[in-house]
């Protein structure tokens, strides 16, 4: 296998994470709440909507890459798609607290399995990795909501 496409697959895979023998996606999920406050979080607000279209776009570039050196449609081993989800959940908190952390992490990760409306449909509105992208940020969207309102609440 060449250099090049061990990168795109160490980047997919968040590292190790993607090649868990269970729960990649949740493993996934633990990774980006973990590197959120030292590489997404410093960012300004618009310094992290950035980040997010840059992530969605290199994410789907890389993501239909691993797919086609893997063999299959969407392997549960891609986990920057969760990276994404995650940090559109944590992007309007400059220093959240552990309280955010845990529902942006629950949240996300029950909107990418149930995959209410419009997560699951969009899973087929983009092509390859794109598609693989674009589900988890609307399961993202979705927890962003539900954290906003549980903050405005002062629950979280």
């Amino acid at each position: 296998m060449r250099f090049q496409d061990m990168c795109v697959l160490a980047f997919c895979r968040l590292g190790v994470a993607g090649l868990a023998p269970k729960a990649p996606g949740t493993w996934g999920s633990a990774v980006a709440c973990l590197l959120a406050p030292f590489v997404f979080l410093p960012f300004s607000y618009t310094g992290r909507v950035l980040a997010l279209v840059l992530i969605f776009i290199a994410g789907g570039l890389a993501a239909m890459r691993a797919e086609q050196l893997l063999g299959r449609k969407d392997p549960g081993e891609v986990v920057i798609d969760e990276l994404l989800g995650v940090w559109i959940a944590l992007s309007p908190f400059e220093k959240p607290g552990p309280g955010i952390f845990v529902a942006s992490f629950a949240l996300f990760r029950l909107f990418d399995i149930w995959k209410p409306w419009p997560v699951r449909a969009s899973e087929n509105w983009l092509p390859d990795g794109f598609g693989v992208m674009l589900d988890d940020a609307f399961a993202g969207l979705w927890a962003l909501l539900c954290v906003l309102v549980l903050h405005f609440l002062h629950i979280v």
